[in-house]
């Protein structure tokens, strides 16, 4: 599948696909058109590097790690050396943490397993296209600010959603596409009570059917948070952002609050 010019007008999402094995890439590509997608397509890092670097746009690109010649981390920091910012994703079959948290170091703002379902790979790209639109704050929200040029602050948290970037006290948190999707919508909720299912439908879309019962994604969630506060604990130990009430879900809680927590609903 060869990149075709696209007018500039075209409401079609575009999605870069860069990945040495030829199936892989046709077989991606054809599910992602199908779900409304425009896609173009790359056998190396060389060729999208020259693609991009010439001032094609693409709304998300699709990154595989080990390729022949420039591989993946290498396209990555060229595109950053470059001012070239578009969210990448790593698509790829290595899975240990380290690998992981090397991509999220280097800029990119999510790191999938290739043999996870479509479903999964179709969630995480529209949380980066509806993601990156400003939500402006609620009014009567405590502490709430305008959300401008793409970035939301609630107290020392700094939400960079042009790029999908927290920063905690001025210090970056290296969170996933979907952490960064969930600390997002607790803060433009902040001081309000968020349930699980709220939560899980940030990351599943909304109705997902979760296993193990009615109740199946409570577990998920609460695996979501645990790794979240961990990530902000690493950068600041004294972290303590996130209100949890059991079996109801969570709060973000501004630090200008110095009131002692209520229950759901603002029950004691």
């Amino acid at each position: 599948m060869s990149p075709q010019p696209v007018p500039l007008d075209s409401p079609q999402t575009r999605i870069v696909i860069v990945d040495d094995d030829d199936l892989f890439r046709e077989s991606l590509g054809l599910n992602l058109a199908e779900a409304g997608f425009e896609v173009v397509d790359f056998a190396g890092g060389e060729s999208v590097l020259d693609y991009l670097l010439s001032g094609n746009h693409a709304d998300a690109v699709l990154l595989d790690w080990r390729m022949p010649g420039l591989d993946g981390p290498a396209v990555l920091r060229r595109l950053r050396e470059a001012e070239i910012h578009v969210p990448v994703i790593f698509l790829t079959m290595l899975t240990d943490e380290v690998y992981e948290e090397a991509a999220l170091k280097w800029g990119a703002v999510d790191f999938i397993d290739k043999s996870r379902r479509l479903a999964i790979i179709l969630g995480r790209l529209r949380l980066i296209t509806e993601g990156a639109k400003p939500i402006p704050a609620q009014a009567g929200q405590p502490g709430a600010e305008a959300v401008r040029e793409g970035t939301l602050r609630r107290g020392p948290l700094e939400l960079r959603q042009d790029i999908h970037r927290a920063y905690w006290r001025g210090r970056p948190v290296e969170l996933t596409l979907s952490e960064f999707a969930i600390v997002r919508y607790m803060a433009i909720q902040s001081g309000g009570d968020v349930t699980y299912r709220q939560i899980y439908d940030v990351v599943r879309g909304k109705d997902f059917a979760a296993g193990y019962g009615a109740d199946g994604f409570r577990a998920n969630v609460r695996s979501f948070i645990k790794r979240i506060r961990k990530k902000f604990r690493d950068v600041d130990p004294e972290f303590d952002g996130i209100d949890n009430y059991p079996g109801f879900g969570y709060r973000w809680r501004d630090e200008v609050d110095d009131e002692e927590p209520t229950g759901p609903a603002g029950t004691p």
